[in-house]
């Protein structure tokens, strides 16, 4: 063998920069060792192997999209760069592909139809479905400001197939996300790894190495094509010869066959395509443009999917490129369901005829043109988050990828159209699909009044008259706030029959369901209120998304009942920790530590019962939080430390869980910290997440939620909240059923949320698995939320969503108030209990076969629904489980924190200052975090006195290293370590640099590895050597030096001052809002590796005006003391010799580093010393008096 080649993805044609994502993500980093006997190892961790440091001449890392060459013959590694030359050159790729691919962009510009008339615009709008909230809520709003629409709150419809009117087939899909493994992308902070772009056309050979074959591709920058680019395409014969030849398949067919009419039609759609694509045609454009009163459209979906499969069957799929030409498709959800199956370019025509007229009445004087530029560019933004959603960072790898679950349609129609597309639950088939397109096309030419001269009310976002049904509406809100502001319980049963009544209005799959008889009991044997009610949860809704008033009124009834009330994402103020005076508390029992980890200090986690990893989140699966930056006032600003004013966007994926195996680290992380809480994952219901919560089980996860896709949100695009996630009933009983038939089911707690509402909701969900329950919105309700879904604005109008000081007076609620709801709750939980026999929630856990589908409840749409999955009971043995009834072994005896405790118990106890010494490997994780929570818990975020307890380590620190290390903690290190040091810093100092036996050059090895500094809030880290990627993600406080950092260095930074003595690698800075860095730019390359969107670069200059160690607290100024001051401590801390070299020729190197301060921080700066100044005049002034 001549070489070996270690490369660990494979690669396609797509960009390096995206290569280095996909690896970047994908896969953990590997670590390079190479020894002076000519050794290479690779390895996912340094200190794998017991390798002498005297022995090890280099120390790298395999980098995002890079290849590790070693050439057995000529005994060397080829360079990265000499290796991608030598392949780019081996063919003519280039001429290869000018010679086969063609720019829409070059082809000259053709005539589109003419709009038609506003008369005949409303006609096919209401053929195709469109309702007054598509208008309002969907394309003007996109036409206006470029980006998909957010809302808030959940969505309280039912599903498409229990909705009693006419849905498109859209709804009838659920867009699927990431879930620990293969992690979501942020499309915004990483957009150089995105790419919208399309090819149409026959695909090539990608086996044939010695051309670049015959057929010729369509490049288009983005798949949503205007309709002069789509007649570029129709015609495109006249100006490219032979290469392509276009062919318009009409989805029309005649009205007069109705809706029996559809299967034929599609059939002979599916026969037609086949026929040209044999006879030659390349690319084939299904048109709904002869829409009209004697002709229905086949739903552009339907066309396409079956298109696509069809040829994928008779093996003619890559000899075609599909364009879709569809008045159908308008909101973002529509569009991602045609690229997943096989849509390459689509022309939404009807909306852009739509606009034509509609933007004479915007409020902005807005063109035509840039009307249309506007929406595609809010539709091309929305595609790039879903498909983000899924790690996907490609138009190409999206289109076909059928990323989606149907919820509500039957196997055959699934496996005939949507091949390959999991359905759960059975439901609606071609017949009823066909039937609801006609009943809209009846509606559109027909005589009704109410259509001649306004679209269907629509009512899906929020309850309207006439509209869709929802659960919460004006009657079931009044009814609930009645209830427990009177303490009634009779009216609260009137609410509970409102909800539950589901005979006539289905509203959710449990309605369909029905308990089977049994021997009921005596309510008095029934086990009480007050243990029922322990089993509660509030939802995770955070200090930020809503009011202080409403979060502590919240957690202080939760408290009282002995239930748990939930920070959600935003911190909590150490003030809560502390019992009041009346003996209320207003601490939140679970402590939420989500992707941004906003205020999750030390002292946050040891102030839990329960500590929740939001995995992905009901109504926002896939995606970070969000709080606009209206709410984020000097209060949120200081409790999440960001700063005031800055829109806040929580990373989608946690930087420290690309695996499962990443996933039990953070839970051994945390429950070092605070041993004695549960530690709890938070999933959302899909199809597949029972394997995901088997692997959280194994991970060592005490608790796992299930979150429906009804939960509520602050703030989130609408795509997400309508479209994205599964029912609670489904992931749920899948969840059960894999753990239980795995055998892991005992030693995890389930938790369900997402939508639940009654007693009886309770009860559904402890027969199908649960033996907790989360509710949200109606605690949100009970205390004074009357559903207006303006979260998201800070419009509130009853103080529960809102920052606004004047609005914050208007909230009502009480903690009695939601005390009494979740009394109620339970009180009906028992009595269902003892009409089933069920003595305690306990022995009622998990006994599915006491559902069954109720046989009474008639629907056109229902009929076909079988939940015979959803309700299977596992036969799992004597032995097994069915609910949680042991304990996970987190061995935390193993840690080395264990010896340090001993040690420093005098210096915990009275101060002491204590120096501890002490080996350390690769397989000692987590060092300092359990030292750290017993700090936090006896002195809080304060901590000691810097350096009391100081330890020195020698050897390689395992993962984690330093976690939320408390203030008072020195961890030094000669050595190195691997991912995630100083995660979660609360105020320690981590010193690392090499062993000094070690002979490599600092500089030029890595000593750190990936997502260093990792939601750190304040300390101080020197790194003699380089890091990883992703170094200081999320820093919010801390104050680190280090010689050199990988791609997206501190992105989403929001406070804390960075040095590098280094180069960085790219995308440096993506999200960063706070705080400063400094960058050592000797090659002139840095502002081409920064992304300059929310920040400045400045040159700094030695102006000799040194100040106070206080008046260094302005970081505008003072950059060259502050700077060089750092790296004396540095020098001073590592002894690097790079710190000395740049010290002892100061002036040279001065000039060669570049500041990078954020724009809205230097806002926010600059704000505050106004503020301060003007204060300060004010004291004066009274002062005179």
């Amino acid at each position: 063998m001549k070489f070996l080649i270690i490369y660990f993805f494979l690669t396609k044609l797509i960009t390096a920069d995206q290569i280095g994502h996909l690896s970047d993500l994908k896969w953990k980093k590997r670590i390079i060792i190479i020894t002076d006997d000519e050794k290479v190892i690779v390895g996912s961790e340094v200190g794998a192997l017991p390798i002498p440091e005297s022995a090890i001449v280099k120390k790298w890392r395999l980098q995002p999209g890079k290849m590790l060459l070693i050439d057995l013959e000529e005994g060397r590694i080829v360079d990265d760069a000499e290796l991608k030359e030598t392949l780019s050159k081996a063919k003519p790729y280039q001429k290869w592909l000018n010679k086969t691919q063609i720019l829409l962009d070059d082809l000259p510009d053709e005539v589109s139809p003419m709009p038609p008339n506003k008369e005949t615009i409303q006609d096919r709008q209401q053929a195709f479905g469109y309702t007054q909230e598509d208008v309002k809520f969907y394309i003007t709003p996109m036409a206006i400001e470029g980006s998909d629409p957010l809302g808030s709150m959940g969505s309280d419809i039912p599903p498409a197939v229990l909705s009693s009117r006419s849905r498109m087939l859209y709804s009838y899909f659920k867009q699927i996300f990431a879930q620990v493994t293969n992690p979501p992308i942020d499309p915004i902070r990483e957009e150089s790894v995105m790419s919208l772009v399309s090819l149409i056309g026959p695909r090539p050979n990608l086996l044939n190495m010695e051309t670049g074959g015959n057929h010729m591709r369509l490049e288009v920058e983005q798949p949503i094509l205007s309709n002069v680019d789509l007649e570029k395409i129709r015609r495109i014969g006249n100006n490219v010869k032979e290469a392509f030849i276009t062919y318009t398949l009409d989805i029309c067919y005649p009205a007069a066959n109705g809706a029996e009419g559809m299967e034929e039609a599609l059939n002979q759609l599916c026969r037609k395509a086949q026929e040209v694509v044999i006879k030659g045609h390349n690319i084939l454009i299904l048109s709904d443009r002869g829409v009209n009163a004697d002709r229905v459209s086949i739903p552009a979906l339907l066309a396409t999917a079956a298109v696509h499969h069809h040829l994928i069957r008779e093996g003619l799929r890559t000899e075609v490129g599909l364009v879709v030409e569809s008045g159908e498709v308008r909101q973002v959800h529509d569009f991602c369901l045609l690229a997943g199956y096989g849509a390459e370019a689509i022309n939404p025509y009807l909306v852009f005829e739509s606009l034509s007229h509609m933007r004479h009445n915007f409020a902005e004087d807005i063109s035509e043109a840039e009307a249309h530029k506007r929406y595609v560019k809010a539709v091309n933004k929305g595609i790039l988050k879903v498909m983000s959603k899924m790690g996907i960072s490609t138009y190409q790898s999206y289109c076909g990828a059928q990323v989606f679950d149907a919820v509500g349609l039957s196997s055959s129609f699934v496996d005939k159209y949507f091949t390959g597309t999991s359905t759960t639950i059975e439901g609606v088939g071609l017949n009823e699909i066909a039937e609801e397109t006609f009943s809209r096309h009846c509606d559109a030419y027909g005589t009704a009044p109410i259509y001649t001269n306004a679209l269907d009310v629509g009512g899906e976002l929020a309850y309207r008259t006439r509209g869709e049904e929802h659960v919460w509406t004006p009657s079931t809100i009044s009814t609930l706030q009645h209830a427990v502001r009177s303490n009634d319980y009779t009216r609260f049963k009137t609410y509970s029959k409102m909800i539950n009544d589901n005979d006539q209005k289905l509203k959710n799959l449990r309605g369909l369901f029905s308990f089977t008889k049994g021997k009921s009991i005596s309510i008095e044997e029934v086990e009480p209120v007050s243990e029922i009610v322990k089993r509660f949860a509030s939802g995770a809704m955070s200090f930020g998304s809503i009011s202080w008033e409403a979060h502590t009124t919240i957690a202080i009834a939760m408290n009282r009942l002995g239930g748990k009330s939930n920070t959600g994402e935003g911190g909590e103020e150490a003030v809560r920790f502390k019992t009041m005076k009346n003996g209320d508390s207003m601490r939140s029992a679970i402590k939420q530590v989500a992707s941004g980890r906003f205020g999750v200090t030390g002292e946050y986690l040891v102030n839990a019962d329960d500590l929740q990893i939001k995995m992905a989140q009901g109504a926002k699966p896939g995606e970070g939080g969000q709080l606009p930056g209206h709410k984020v006032d000097e209060w949120i600003g200081r409790v999440r430390h960001s700063t005031p004013g800055v829109g806040l966007i929580s990373p989608p994926p946690h930087h420290d869980i690309y695996s499962i195996e990443d996933l039990a680290q953070l839970i051994h992380d945390l429950k070092n910290v605070n041993p004695n809480s549960r530690v709890s994952v938070k999933l959302v219901s899909e199809v597949g997440v029972g394997t995901v919560a088997a692997g959280v089980s194994k991970a060592h996860a005490d608790h796992v939620t299930i979150s429906g896709a009804e939960g509520g949100t602050g703030a989130s695009p609408i795509t997400s909240i309508m479209h994205a996630g599964s029912p609670w009933e489904i992931g749920l009983a899948e969840t059960q059923q894999t753990l239980v038939m795995n055998n892991l089911r005992g030693r995890i707690a389930v938790q369900v949320d997402g939508g639940l509402r009654t007693g009886r909701d309770v009860v559904v969900g402890a027969l199908l698995g649960a033996d907790e329950f989360g509710f949200a919105t109606g605690a949100l309700v009970s205390e004074g939320c009357i559903m207006m879904r303006k979260c998201h604005l800070n419009t509130c109008p009853t103080g529960v969503a809102t920052q606004d000081p004047e609005l914050r007076k208007r909230f009502k609620g009480k903690p009695e108030h939601v005390v009494n709801f979740f009394t109620f709750i339970a009180q009906e939980v028992r009595e269902l209990m003892a009409e089933l026999g069920f003595k305690t929630m306990q022995e009622m856990t998990g006994h599915s076969e006491r559902l069954e589908k109720s046989e009474a409840i008639k629907h056109w749409k229902s009929q076909g629904l079988d939940f015979s999955k959803l309700l299977a009971t596992p036969n799992p043995g004597p032995d097994v489980a069915i609910f949680n009834c042991e304990s996970q072994n987190h061995e935390l005896e193993r840690g080395l924190d264990n010896s340090f405790l001993v040690q420093a118990k005098g210096a915990i106890e009275s101060g002491q200052p204590v120096t501890i010494k002490s080996k350390i490997h690769n397989v000692n994780r987590s060092v300092g975090a359990m030292l750290s929570g017993r700090i936090a818990e006896r002195y809080g975020f304060g901590g000691l006195e810097e350096n009391t307890i100081h330890i020195k380590l020698t050897g390689t620190a395992g993962q984690s290293f330093g976690a939320w290390l408390s203030r008072g903690v020195t961890l030094e290190l000669a050595g190195d370590s691997n991912d995630y040091v100083g995660k979660g810093l609360s105020g320690g100092k981590i010193i690392i640099y090499p062993n000094s036996e070690s002979p490599i050059i600092p500089e030029e090895n890595i000593i750190v590895g990936n997502t260093v500094l990792y939601g750190a809030i304040s300390g101080e880290c020197y790194f003699s050597g380089i890091a990883g990627e992703r170094f200081a993600v999320r820093n919010s406080g801390a104050t680190a030096v280090v010689e050199g950092v990988g791609d997206h260095g501190c992105e989403y930074m929001t406070g804390g001052c960075v040095v590098v003595l280094g180069s960085t690698g790219r995308n440096f800075a993506a999200g960063m809002s706070g705080g400063i860095a400094y960058i050592l730019d000797e090659k002139g390359i840095f502002a081409k590796r920064c992304n300059m969107a929310q920040v400045d670069l400045e040159r700094i200059e030695d102006n000799n005006n040194y100040v106070s160690d206080k008046e260094m607290g302005d970081m505008i100024n003072h950059d060259s003391q502050r700077l060089r001051g750092l790296i004396k401590k540095h020098y001073e801390y590592t002894n690097s010799p790079r710190a000395k070299t740049i010290i002892d020729n100061w002036k040279s190197f001065l000039p060669k580093f570049i500041k990078i301060m954020p724009k809205d921080y230097r806002r926010a700066l600059l704000e505050i010393q106004a503020k301060a100044r003007k204060q300060d005049d004010v004291d004066m002034a009274v002062g005179a008096e």
